[in-house]
């Protein structure tokens, strides 16, 4: 690792050396143009960020430099916290016409896949995210903690290793082989009972989830399954709570349908995927559990579209279509419930690197900018639960994002960031 030794470090200075390689310090201290902290509503101007290695040490008015600090010049940006996706799919191929193309890669290649989309991610200034599961069970794990050893750049991750599903359901490999004849490391989440969901709940924890993962009712993209149908039943959900609260992590079910939403709800699991086709009871629940909503309003948009010229399976179209208005309407009433939502895109489902289209559409469907941006910052970490990243305060990793135009007066801002910092690293 290269470390500076000019005082001043201005953002023109910092582009041309990161051609060359990531640059760090022992303490930085960044000048920011306008400070957007994820937690409150204040736009602060005239504040300076003192980095102590990976942490944040102090922000404050900006006065006089710690003696032998690398000064950054973010004087002309707006700095964020570094974003925050809660729905990821890293460690995988990406979705394509080719029902097949997640078995015919190896565990192997699905990482190296892997490595490449952490990369773009986190140039995109996604510098966390919650990757919510994968065909090749185990292959997300593998990309986290080779992502924390340094051998390959990318966000901080949080994985659930495999989905927990019933046989047959949303989160398999249907319509390319018979199921049990798929090969083992894609099927290390089936469970057909309660006592199969817990057992394979405590085995993913053991071997380096950091969450589970449940499908609790079919999937858009996945064939024979319907986004409405309850799939995993609330006994199982129960089952697999109960071993995965009591180790202290945390549950997360993918469902479409109101009956689903309502199991998972009842079931006791802390937040729910898509949430695509929740009617007012179903939200209000939501609303009296705490429980948050991770819904991807984008990606409908980009299914229709690049779906029908690739050649996606009709099913998925079709599916696709029946869930896309209905999901950005229930987005825009939970918005008005005041639901918990966090940021989550579903990237892997569309190119990995283009997560921040979504922030357009919680603007368009009920946000305001502020707001879209704290769910993807401070909202987001209180999410999952996380006190070491999402704000920009003291204690916190010193992980931020600067960009020249304003957010707040167009979000759209963010899909273009400017520089990109992990852990006190400028990364881009």
């Amino acid at each position: 690792m290269r470390y500076v030794q000019r005082r001043h470090l201005t953002a023109a200075l910092a582009a041309s050396l990161l051609a060359a390689s990531p640059v760090s310090a022992a303490t930085l201290y960044v000048e920011a143009g306008r400070l957007i902290d994820g937690v409150t509503d204040e736009v602060r101007t005239g504040h300076c960020i003192t980095i102590v290695d990976e942490r944040i040490k102090e922000v404050a008015l900006c006065g006089k430099a710690p003696d032998g600090a690398t000064l950054i010049d973010w004087s002309g940006y707006t700095v964020l916290p570094g974003l925050i996706d809660l729905h990821t799919h890293l460690a995988d191929l990406g979705q394509s016409a080719d029902l097949a193309a997640p078995m015919k890669a190896s565990p192997a290649e699905t990482a190296l896949v892997g490595a490449r989309n952490a990369r773009v991610t986190l140039d995109a200034g996604f510098t966390s995210v919650r990757d919510v599961g994968t065909y090749r069970g185990l292959t997300d794990v593998a990309l986290r903690n080779a992502i924390e050893r340094g051998d390959v750049p990318g966000p901080r991750m949080w994985v659930a290793g495999a989905y927990l599903t019933i046989p047959g359901g949303g989160g398999e490999l249907n319509g390319v082989v018979p199921n049990d004849q798929l090969p083992p490391d894609m099927r290390l989440g089936v469970a057909a009972t309660p006592e199969e969901a817990a057992e394979k709940t405590a085995w993913l924890l053991d071997h380096g989830a950091d969450f589970i993962k449940t499908i609790a009712t079919g999937a858009v993209l996945a064939i024979g399954t319907e986004p409405g149908a309850p799939e995993l039943t609330i006994e199982q959900l129960r089952a697999i709570v109960q071993v995965a609260h009591a180790r202290g992590k945390r549950v997360t079910a993918h469902a479409h349908g109101a009956i689903g939403i309502r199991n998972a709800i009842e079931a006791g699991i802390d937040s729910i995927e898509h949430a695509s086709l929740a009617d007012e009871a179903t939200l209000r629940l939501a609303k009296k559990h705490g429980t948050w909503l991770a819904m991807d309003i984008y990606n409908g948009d980009y299914i229709n579209d690049i779906g029908t010229k690739e050649g996606w399976p009709a099913e998925y179209l079709r599916k696709n279509r029946e869930t896309t208005d209905a999901q950005r309407s229930a987005f825009k009433r939970a918005v008005e419930l005041q639901v918990n939502i966090g940021f989550a895109t579903d990237a892997g489902v569309y190119p990995h690197g283009l997560n921040a289209r979504q922030f357009a559409y919680m603007v368009r469907y009920g946000m305001t900018p502020m707001q879209a941006i704290q769910s993807a910052t401070g909202r987001a970490a209180e999410e999952m639960g996380r006190t070491d990243v999402g704000v920009i305060v003291a204690d916190r990793y010193a992980d931020m994002v600067a960009v020249k135009a304003d957010p707040l007066a167009d979000i759209r801002a963010l899909e273009k960031i400017d520089h990109v910092m992990k852990g006190g690293v400028l990364v881009r």
